[in-house]
Formats: C-alpha cells, structure tokens, sequence
C-alpha cells in the first residue's frame, strides 16, 4: 500500500492541488470551485478588488444575505490565514498554495471530529509590488472589516511556505516591530502575541514536536494585521539544516535581524544569507518539486491541535 506521502496528490484536498499552481490560471475561481466541491460552510467577502475566504464550521448558520454578516462564534475563535494569491508568473507552490491546501484539510479534521471555535481564511494581496506599503495588503482591509464584525478578539495564526522541511519557524517578528514601546494599546498587543506563541510551543510540544526554531520570519499578512491593530503569530517551515544555519546566522550577526525587520533584505546582497527555501519563493523556482509530502501530516496536525 502506497504511503500518504508516495500518493498525496491523490488524496483529498491536495487531488485538486496542480489545478491551483498551473501557470495560466484563475486561482480565485479554481479555489472556489474547491472549496464547493468540498461542501464547506463559506462565503467570500469582497473589499475593493480583493476576495477574501472565509469557512466555518458546518453547524454555524450563515446570516443572510450571504456575507452580510458573520455566524454566532465563540468570543475568541481561531483564526487560521493562509494568503492564496502568488506572484505573477512563478507557480507558488510553497508560497503560499500548499499552506492553503493544508488549511482545507485541517477543516475536513475539525468537521470530523466536531470541534467549531475556528475560522479558516484565504486572503487575497498579500504580494505587495514594489512602491506599496502594508496597507495595500488584502489582510489590512480585511481586518478592518472583521473587527466591524466582531471578530477583534480571534487569536490568528497565519501560515506561510509550509511545505518544505520538518522544523517549524515560530515567527518573533512582531516583537522587534513592538520594540521597547509601552502605551496601553502596544503592552496590550504584546500580551497577545505571546499568548498565541505560548500556545503554539505548548501545542508542539503536546505533540512531541522537537525541532521548534522561534526567529523572524519576513513580513506577509502578519504585517498588514498588525497595522490594523491586530496581531497573528505567523508559522512557517524549513528544512533542519537550513533552519540551524538561519539561527547560527543570527546569533552571530544580530544585525540581520534589522534587515528583515525593516524589509531591507529584499533589496540587499544579504539576501543571499537568507534560508534557500525562502530565496526561492516569488521565483520561477518555487515548484512542487522541492516539497517535502513526508511531513505534511505532521503540520496538519499541529493545526488542529491547536485548537484543542
């Protein structure tokens, strides 16, 4: 019998996975048309050009119309993010399809096993060009809208180029943006941002995970959330070895930090420093190819169990 990892792209969600990372493609459409064929409890929520998923659990009733507003939750539900659009001409397959691909199938094991203090969200813009700050980033707008909907109490996590590796990057970049500052309102997103980071640790190690590296992880929809007052404890994953160079990088060069922080590594030559798996995204490179199908459970997993 052939193992989840020799067949996964047969095993649903990910069967309808190639559709989605194709060159010449309408993501938006083939998303929704899985999404549909999945039979979940959705709707898209529209704000200017962006479209925006949102999934709920089966037993939450969609006020009407449709989008109008958002089922009765608990007060502060998981948010799972996962931005589902690319940049233009490379196939996104880590950046950021497969993190969206996970996300469905932790809603097909939150279905089962009827657990409903959850959200699963698929943004739209998270790719900025250059000249656009953060505030072009589909997750500003839509947290903006979510917060008029009740919602600014959801612990978020937002998943990134997970599909490559076994060792989970617990993203502090948030810290070094909050900095030393102490109004209420930046003592109070403090507090929040470790709450969702202890809760992650305590999740992994429930689940005996061991190779747990926290580090910045660079800007996606993580920023736009936070310059909309709220904050997401971003989750990615590499590969061991490329994830103990990166943390050897900054123990000894503490000023690389700085260049993520302030997004100057894009531009940089340090750039070559950064993690192969990382360089390749928003490249004609990233291919599914360099995914790693062996620990896709394992992260499916974690998901779920963080809402335990």
């Amino acid at each position: 019998m052939k193992t989840f990892a020799e067949n996964w792209l047969k095993t649903s969600p990910y069967d309808r996975y190639s559709y989605l990372i194709a060159l010449k493609v309408d993501r938006y459409k083939t998303l929704l048309q899985t999404v549909e064929k999945l039979g979940f409890n959705s709707f898209v929520i529209q704000i200017g050009k962006n479209r925006h998923f949102l999934i709920f659990p089966q037993n939450k009733k969609l006020p009407r119309p449709i989008g109008s507003a958002l089922p009765v939750m608990a007060e502060n539900p998981y948010m799972f993010v996962a931005h589902y659009d690319r940049v233009e001409g490379t196939p996104g397959a880590n950046d950021n399809s497969i993190a969206v691909f996970h996300l469905l199938r932790v809603a097909m094991l939150l279905t089962q096993r009827n657990l409903d203090n959850w959200i699963i969200v698929f943004t739209d813009k998270e790719e900025l060009v250059s000249g656009e700050n953060f505030e072009k980033q589909g997750s500003f707008s839509l947290a903006q809208k979510l917060r008029t909907m009740g919602l600014e109490r959801a612990r978020i996590f937002n998943f990134d180029a997970c599909g490559t590796g076994d060792t989970f990057i617990f993203s502090n970049i948030t810290d070094s943006i909050l900095g030393d500052k102490q109004s209420p309102n930046i003592i109070k997103l403090k507090k929040e941002i470790q709450q969702l980071r202890a809760h992650a640790l305590e999740t992994a190690h429930h689940q005996r995970l061991d190779k747990i590296l926290i580090a910045p992880v660079p800007f996606c929809d993580d920023m736009g959330f936070l310059r909309a007052g709220f904050v997401a404890q971003t989750v990615s994953i590499l590969p061991a070895e490329e994830a103990n160079q990166f943390e050897s990088l900054l123990r000894s060069r503490p000023e690389f930090t700085n260049l993520i922080v302030s997004g100057g590594i894009k531009n940089s030559p340090e750039r070559r420093h950064l993690p192969s798996t990382w360089k390749n995204m928003n490249t004609p490179a990233d291919t599914p190819d360099r995914l790693t199908p062996q620990h896709f459970e394992e992260f499916v997993n974690f998901v779920v169990e963080l809402c335990r």
